[in-house]
């Protein structure tokens, strides 16, 4: 039971940190939305969003295959 919440709060922890680090990336950065020409912030972005959604899921992966 104890190892089922530590798989849950890790769950949760990575979740936030992922999401956070994104949506600071994103609007901080101006680089969510497309306004006008694209830009090279925008591009690396969305590189980093699609790299970093697929390491996240395959993260999750592991994690629950244990």
């Amino acid at each position: 039971m104890v190892e089922f919440l530590r798989k849950v709060g890790f769950s949760i922890l990575i979740a936030v940190v992922w999401l956070g680090i994104t949506s600071i990336a994103a609007i901080k950065g101006d680089n969510a939305f497309v306004e006008g020409d694209i830009r090279p912030g925008n591009i690396l972005f969305y590189i980093w969003f699609v790299i970093s959604i697929i390491l996240t899921i395959r993260l999750y992966q592991k994690l629950w295959k244990q």
